[in-house]
């Protein structure tokens, strides 16, 4: 298939599906970071900055991908058409499908589409394939499943008048045990950022990489690793860690500071994932429709489901179409130069919140970070904290 990628980043989608045979002939991101990346590692793909400015897609186009800002979503849940500009970026996507129905069309977002607006964004997205006459089908995939150490669930959909979606999506399978917690023996992945309400905790792996904050600071997870050591993991392994070579985002630090890498990775398709969606569609599978239930009318969106204007059905499956067990994390983070320790401000704010906290903390986790607050000459915060208290200490 021939393809035009849109929201491109720095090419996950156009990388894996290369691999899997497919060829992107217009590439489409607003970033001049993304821009950069794109030029240098496809420079002979056709580049255009602003989806807005499109009028439509080339003729030889027959495929698209895209994975536009979640941000849009909320919009997207309450608009009754998509087709416009009020419904931001996404609408976009399907303005452009309006001047021509492309025959096929695959897109990624994150799972809290499916209940967001109590699941009115998902529905108004299948609303709008439906009306352009599509079968459709999504289902929630994760980046584990295909040998990487990080736990990334990301919604993946596949709208088609010429394959079947179902056979695309459904017709692997290898459900994939989760490690369970054993400190000193496995890395645990989590972000020092949280430690009130959540923790992104991650066996084995690190939990799902983010794209920072709007003003461009990364927001890397912590590792506690097997021997104690509490680092944060550099660029280099988490380029790796979607799929992508080391240094893939360097041409980024051309127009913007280092740490719009770490962005430019968080919001990235991770390539083993769209190098195994591409190779299903040119080659679609039979899905078990022994699986297949009723799809709600109203409420969350069930995790996998596949239908077209006649009818809607959810379908019992997991994120692991692939199943290939990831290698231990500890291994695989191999750019010792890149790590850094988690520093005694990062260590000691992460601490006042879980000593608010109620959440239960494996045992032996908030001792292992202590020791380590230790190791880098501080004292522990007290065990009590008001928020008051908090916010003097962290000063």
């Amino acid at each position: 298939m021939r393809f035009a990628s849109l929201f491109a980043g720095i090419g996950g989608f156009e990388l894996g599906l290369g691999r899997a045979g497919h060829e992107t002939l217009l590439a489409c991101d607003v970033l001049p970071e993304a821009k950069a990346v794109l030029g240098t590692r496809f420079p002979e793909i056709e580049y255009r900055s602003d989806i807005r400015s499109l009028r439509s897609l080339p003729r030889e186009v027959d495929a698209l991908c895209a994975g536009f800002p979640c941000q849009d979503l909320s919009q997207a849940g309450r608009t009754a058409g998509l087709d416009g500009q009020r419904s931001g970026l996404v609408g976009e996507v399907f303005r452009l499908l309006s001047r021509r129905r492309i025959p096929t069309v695959v897109i990624e977002n994150v799972p809290f589409m499916l209940q967001l607006g109590g699941g009115s964004a998902m529905r108004a997205i299948i609303d709008e394939f439906e009306r352009r006459r599509y079968r459709w089908a999504y289902r929630v995939v994760d980046t584990y499943s295909f040998g990487l150490p990080q736990r990334r669930e990301r919604v993946f959909l596949v709208a088609s008048t010429e394959v079947d979606p179902a056979g695309v999506l459904f017709a692997d399978d290898a459900p994939l045990a989760r490690p369970a917690s054993a400190l000193g023996e496995r890395a645990h992945g989590f972000y020092w950022t949280e430690g009130l309400g959540g923790l992104g905790w991650a066996v084995d792996a690190v939990p799902t990489l983010k794209n920072g904050s709007t003003i461009g600071i990364p927001s890397p997870p912590a590792v506690l690793m097997p021997d104690g050591r509490l680092i944060k993991p550099g660029i280099r392994d988490v380029e790796r860690l979607q799929g992508f070579d080391a240094d893939w985002t360097a041409p980024a630090e051309s127009v913007a500071r280092r740490s719009v890498r770490w962005s430019l990775v968080g919001s990235a398709v991770s390539v083993p994932v769209a190098q195994w969606i591409g190779q299903r569609l040119a080659n679609p599978g039979v899905h078990d429709v022994a699986r297949e239930g009723g799809f709600p009318s109203v409420g969350k969106a069930p995790r996998a489901a596949h239908g077209d204007s006649r009818r809607r059905l959810s379908v019992d499956i997991g994120p692991d179409p692939i199943g290939r067990r990831p290698p231990p994390l500890a291994s695989f983070l191999t750019d010792t130069a890149g790590q850094e320790p988690l520093s005694v401000k990062a260590t000691t704010g992460f601490l006042l919140r879980t000593r608010r906290a109620k959440l239960r903390f494996v045992p032996g986790f908030i001792e292992a970070v202590e020791a380590h607050l230790a190791t880098l000459g501080a004292p522990l915060p007290p065990r009590t904290v008001t928020p008051q208290l908090e916010l003097a200490l962290a000063a």
